[in-house]
C-alpha cells in the first residue's frame, strides 16, 4: 500500500491565553519563569473571583504538580470552570482528559462535546481531534463526511497534519469524491511545511502522474 497514513494527535496543551488584567499578566510572567509560587499567589484570587484564564492556569498547575501537590480533582475542577466560560484551551484540555481517561474515567462522548466547543471557536487542535474522532469512529458512528469537514477547517488554518490527512481523504475518496488533483494540492500545502509523509505521497503522485497538472498550475499561480 503506497499511502502513509494519518496519526492521532492527542497531546495536552498548557497554553496561556492572557486577558488584560495586570495581576493575571504577573502570574503569566511568573509561570513562564518557573516561579510557580508567585504564579499561584497571583492567580488563585483571580480564579476564585471567576477569571477564566487564571482558572485554566491553576488547572495546568494542579495537573502537572507545578508549585502545588499534583491533584487531579483540583485540575479537573478548574478546567471545568474555565471551560464553562468559553476558555478554548481549557475546553481542549478537558477533551483530552476525557479522551485519554487519565484524570477521570474515559468518556469519548464528553471528549467530543469539549472538542466541539473549542473547535467551534476556531481552535485548530480541537478541530483536528474532532475530525479524528469521526474519522476513526471513536465512541461515535464513523462519519467520513464530518471528518472531512473538520480536517478541512484545520487544514485551512495551515495545520500540516490536517492538510496531509485531508489529502489522504481526497486521494482515497473517503467522505468525499475521489479527486487526485485536490489531494495533490493538500499534500503540497503540507509538504511545503516540511511534512515528510506529505512529501512522500506527493512524490508518489508525481511518479504516477496523479493530479500533477493541477499541482503545477497551483504552484505557478502561487509563484512557488
Amino acid at each position: 500500500m503506497r499511502k502513509i497514513f494519518r496519526l492521532a494527535l492527542f497531546a495536552v496543551v498548557f497554553g496561556l491565553a492572557a486577558p488584560a488584567a495586570a495581576d493575571y499578566e504577573a502570574g503569566v510572567t511568573a509561570y513562564r519563569q518557573g516561579d510557580y509560587a508567585l504564579a499561584l499567589r497571583e492567580w488563585r484570587p483571580l480564579a476564585e473571583a471567576g477569571e477564566a484564564g487564571a482558572q485554566a492556569g491553576l488547572a495546568n498547575m494542579y495537573r502537572a504538580g507545578l508549585g502545588v501537590a499534583q491533584d487531579s480533582g483540583e485540575a479537573l475542577k478548574w478546567y471545568q470552570k474555565a471551560a464553562g466560560q468559553g476558555h478554548t484551551l481549557a475546553q481542549y484540555n478537558l477533551g483530552l482528559i476525557f479522551a485519554n481517561g487519565r484524570l477521570v474515567a474515559q468518556d469519548l462522548g464528553e471528549a467530543l462535546r469539549c472538542y466541539r466547543e473549542a473547535a467551534n471557536q476556531g481552535f485548530v487542535l480541537a478541530q483536528y481531534n474532532l475530525a479524528h474522532i469521526y474519522d476513526e469512529g471513536l465512541g461515535v458512528a464513523c462519519d467520513d463526511a464530518e471528518a472531512v469537514r473538520w480536517y478541512g477547517k484545520a487544514a485551512a488554518q495551515g495545520m500540516a497534519l490536517a492538510q496531509f490527512t485531508l489529502g489522504l481523504m481526497y486521494d482515497d475518496g473517503q467522505g468525499v469524491a475521489e479527486d487526485h488533483a485536490v489531494a495533490a494540492k493538500w499534500y503540497g500545502e503540507a509538504a511545503r511545511q516540511g511534512h515528510a509523509p506529505a512529501q512522500h505521497n506527493l512524490g508518489l503522485m508525481y511518479a504516477l502522474g496523479q493530479g500533477v497538472a493541477r499541482e503545477i498550475m497551483l504552484r505557478r499561480s502561487a509563484g512557488t
